[in-house]
């Protein structure tokens, strides 16, 4: 079993110091070459905390996730583009041409619309463009599935207090027997 390397004071003020300066644990473990449990456990020792800065990380977090999101979504917009692009070419006049031959001629030709192996490929750049675009962002459920239950779930609770009205008010009946 390895031993460990025991912690220097002139480490715990060096901890204390870019603490102050305001260093993160792991800025702080890297700058001194320590595992971040180590620098926490000093920390602790020291009485300080680097949980003040949990609020600032949660806030940077949720501001960079917030620019991921808008940038995924321009890229889906993008690849929707291309899907569009690629669909509207399966119907439409394709050029094709054609370098060589004997005497390394230049040919072209113009179709009415692709050939099937070419109408294959737009299909297969449309299929993929569709697909990581909606993987990207996915479609919002439109099906009105929250508005029906929210819909039950108010049904329920006025039948659940219409039950308990009647039960109050509903006097005992008496059996033959008594």
């Amino acid at each position: 079993m390895a031993k460990a390397n025991p912690v220097a004071d002139q480490n715990r003020e060096t901890v204390r110091q870019l603490h102050a300066e305001g260093l993160g644990r792991n800025a702080i473990a890297k700058q001194l070459k320590c595992s971040g449990r180590t620098i926490s456990e000093i920390a602790g020792e020291l009485g300080i905390s680097f949980a003040a800065r949990a609020g600032q990380v949660a806030a940077a977090t949720e501001v960079r996730q917030a620019d991921l999101a808008d940038r995924r979504t321009a890229f889906a917009a993008k690849l929707q583009d291309i899907a569009e692009r690629a669909a509207a070419k399966i119907s439409q006049p394709l050029l094709y041409w054609d370098w060589g031959g004997k005497e390394h001629d230049f040919d072209t030709h113009l179709a009415p619309e692709p050939i099937p192996a070419d109408k294959r490929a737009l299909m297969g750049t449309v299929a993929t463009a569709l697909d990581r675009s909606l993987k990207l962002v996915p479609p919002k459920e439109e099906s009105g599935v929250d508005e029906g239950l929210a819909l039950i779930t108010q049904l329920m609770s006025g039948l659940t207090a219409s039950t308990k009205r009647s039960s109050r008010t509903r006097r005992p009946t008496r059996g033959r027997d008594a």
